[in-house]
């Protein structure tokens, strides 16, 4: 297993150009991309806020979580709800809008907790803090130093994450497969044929299903333990980028859970 590593997500704008992309050829995906969309642009207003501690204490050789402003990410919480609210879907903003006046910055930490086990479904908390921490998160692997070189496994070398998706990125005549962060969006080389959640080695047990129209998505499942994650291969779509190519391929994920899937870390929009 290689430990090489990079942050490759794609940057927000990237990200938000591509939502607005996929919104136009996707009808089935439509509503949740122009909710993602909002979410993006929501965090590309907070991560210039983020930028100057994140670069200020991470090369200080300290982990992520203490690296990042808690009590800053908490404040924009309020504004967070308001536009979940507004535009969400309707269980969401019910469960959001309970959470106005109680959030502290102990569910942050709770959530960099279960981004590392995801035992338990995504609830509201958990999405409301994935959006705010997560252009801390980047920012602080921007410019991290201190995990170079570390052996990742199936956990994030930069904050000890687990991969919400993986990527296929072209090498050689053929791809390497990478795993991305579900928090700090890092990506780290991982082996082919190898289940990122028990380590199941047989290739039997390894099936993968592609559906009709997305044929650079597919999900990538394992029979031994029954979790799965989905997979953008950049040598079939070079334009895509995977975060919101994910998102957009939400068929996949019914698919997956109507065959009794489930995975490894759902994406910030909760499937």
């Amino acid at each position: 297993m290689s430990n090489n590593w990079s942050l490759n997500g794609g940057g927000l704008p990237q990200r938000i150009d591509r939502a607005a992309h996929l919104a136009t050829e996707q009808s089935a995906s439509r509503e949740v991309l122009a909710f993602y969309s909002l979410i993006l642009e929501f965090q590309r207003a907070i991560r210039d806020d983020a930028g100057q501690a994140s670069a200020q204490t991470a090369g200080a050789n300290v982990a992520l979580q203490q690296a990042l402003n808690l009590e800053n990410a908490a404040a924009t919480i309020p504004a967070l709800i308001a536009l979940v609210r507004k535009h969400g879907p309707a269980n969401l903003a019910e469960e959001c809008a309970q959470g106005i006046g109680s959030f502290a910055t102990a569910k942050l930490s709770d959530t960099i907790q279960w981004l590392k086990e995801a035992a338990t479904p995504q609830d509201a908390s958990v999405f409301l803090s994935r959006v705010v921490l997560e252009p801390q998160a980047e920012r602080f692997a921007d410019v991290s130093e201190s995990t170079r070189g570390t052996s990742a496994g199936n956990r994030c070398p930069i904050c000890g994450s687990l991969p919400q998706l993986a990527v296929i990125r072209p090498e050689g005549d053929g791809g390497k497969r990478m795993l991305l962060c579900a928090l700090c969006h890092s990506e780290w080389e991982f082996r082919r044929v190898l289940c990122p959640a028990c380590g199941e080695l047989d290739h039997e047990k390894l099936p993968r299903f592609t559906a009709e129209g997305i044929p650079a998505l597919r999900v990538e499942a394992c029979d031994t333990c029954l979790t799965y994650l989905k997979s953008v291969d950049m040598t079939i779509d070079g334009l895509a980028v995977p975060l919101v190519d994910e998102v957009a391929a939400a068929p996949l994920d019914l698919w997956a859970a109507d065959h009794g899937y489930r995975k490894i870390v759902p994406n910030i929009m909760g499937f």
